[in-house]
C-alpha cells in the first residue's frame, strides 16, 4: 500500500512529519511512504531513510492562516494539494496531513473528490472514553451547519467505520442531544431522529454530552458546530485538570510523595486521553482516504496516523462506505 504524507503541514513540520514518516516506514516495510514537500527542506532530514520512504517534490505550502478555498485553488503545487492529487490519481491509497483543516476539507472536496451519494464529508476523530473503547464522533468541525439527511449519512458512515476498522459488531450509534427523550432537542435533532431510526444501524437514541466519556455509545452523531464545541470543551477540561493536579502535587513535600506513588497511574490516564495515540481523524465521505492529524502532531502522532490509515486501507473502508451508500440500505436518505 502507498500512503502520502503532507510533509509541510502542521506546527512542527517538516521535522516532525519526516521523523514520523521514517519511523512508520521502518515499522511497516510493506508500506510505501510518500513524503510530499519541498525537496530542499526535506532531503537534509532524510538521512539513512529506508528504501520504502520516497520524496515527491511540491513547490508550495498552504499556511495555517491561508483562506482555505483560495489557497487550494491558487496553490496548486502545494504539498497538501499534491498529496490529494496523488490519492485522486490512484498513485496513493491514502493521504495524511496535519495542516490547515479548512484547506484539507477543501482539498478533499475539490481534488480528491466527494463520494457519490454523500452531500457533505464529516471529520470523525476518536474521543477517548473511560472504558478504553473510545467513541467515533462525527462531524466535529468539517461542516458548521447540517441538515437531518447529513446526520443520517454521518450515522451510517460512522457505523461502517467502527465495524470495519475497530472490529465492533453492531456498534451503538447515538445522537448528541440535550436530553435522552426522542422529542428533545432543536429542529435539526428532532428531524434527524426518525431518519436514524430507519437506518439499518444499532441506533440507541439520544446521548447527552455528560455521558460521552463513560462510553455510552460507539458512534456519536452531531453537526459540526456542536461537535467542535464538544471536542474543544473536552480538550480544555482535560488540560485544565492535569494543570491543577500538577499544581497540587507540587505544593508540599507530602503532596510530592503522594505524586510519586500515583505517577504511573496518572501517566496512564494522560496517555489514554492523548490525541497522539489515535494519530488523526478520517474525513469520511470522500472518494479516497484522507486523514487529518492534529495541528500540533509530533512524530509519534504522524506514525500513528500511518497506522490508522493502514487499518482503513486493509479493511477497505472507503469501498465499504461507497457500497453501502449506493445500495438499498440508504434509500431512506
Amino acid at each position: 500500500m502507498r500512503i502520502a504524507i503532507d510533509a509541510m503541514g502542521g506546527d512542527f513540520a517538516p521535522d516532525s512529519t519526516v521523523k514520523g514518516a521514517m519511523d512508520a516506514a521502518r515499522e511497516w516495510s510493506d508500506t510505501q511512504i510518500i513524503l510530499v514537500g519541498h525537496q530542499d527542506r526535506l532531503r537534509p532530514l532524510m538521512t539513512d531513510a529506508p528504501a520504502n520512504l520516497i520524496l515527491h517534490h511540491a513547490e508550495d505550502v498552504i499556511e495555517a492562516e491561508d483562506e482555505p478555498v483560495r489557497a487550494v485553488r491558487r496553490k496548486k503545487d502545494s504539498s497538501m494539494v499534491v498529496a490529494g492529487r496523488l490519492v485522486h490519481d490512484k498513485e496513493a491509497d491514502a493521504m495524511i496531513s496535519a495542516g490547515n483543516t479548512g484547506a484539507l476539507m477543501t482539498t478533499g472536496l475539490l481534488v480528491v473528490g466527494r463520494m457519490e451519494g454523500i452531500e457533505r464529508p464529516a471529520l470523525a476523530p476518536i474521543i477517548p472514553t473511560m472504558d478504553g473503547r473510545g467513541v467515533l464522533a462525527l462531524d466535529l468541525g468539517a461542516n458548521m451547519d447540517a441538515k437531518p439527511e447529513h446526520l443520517a449519512q454521518y450515522a451510517l458512515m460512522g457505523s461502517i467505520y467502527r465495524e470495519k476498522v475497530a472490529g465492533i459488531a453492531k456498534p451503538r450509534v447515538g445522537l448528541l442531544n440535550v436530553g435522552t427523550e426522542a422529542k428533545k432537542g432543536n429542529e435539526l435533532t428532532k428531524a434527524a431522529y426518525p431518519l436514524l431510526e430507519e437506518l439499518p444501524i444499532n441506533f440507541i437514541g439520544n446521548v447527552e454530552a455528560r455521558d460521552v466519556l463513560t462510553g455510552a455509545c460507539d458512534v456519536l452523531v452531531c453537526d459540526g458546530f456542536a461537535g467542535n464545541i464538544l471536542l474543544k470543551s473536552l480538550e480544555g477540561t482535560a488540560g485544565a485538570m492535569f494543570s491543577v493536579l500538577k499544581q497540587e502535587f507540587t505544593k508540599s513535600l507530602k503532596n510530592k510523595l503522594a505524586a510519586a506513588v500515583l505517577m504511573p497511574s496518572l501517566r496512564g490516564m494522560k496517555q489514554m486521553m492523548d490525541y497522539k495515540q489515535h494519530g488523526g481523524a478520517p474525513l469520511l465521505g470522500l472518494s479516497g482516504l484522507v486523514v487529518k492529524s492534529h495541528g500540533s502532531s509530533d512524530s509519534e502522532a504522524i506514525k500513528n496516523g500511518v497506522r490508522q490509515a493502514r487499518l482503513a486501507i486493509e479493511s477497505r473502508l472507503t469501498e465499504s462506505i461507497s457500497q453501502e451508500i449506493s445500495g438499498k440500505r440508504v434509500e431512506s436518505i
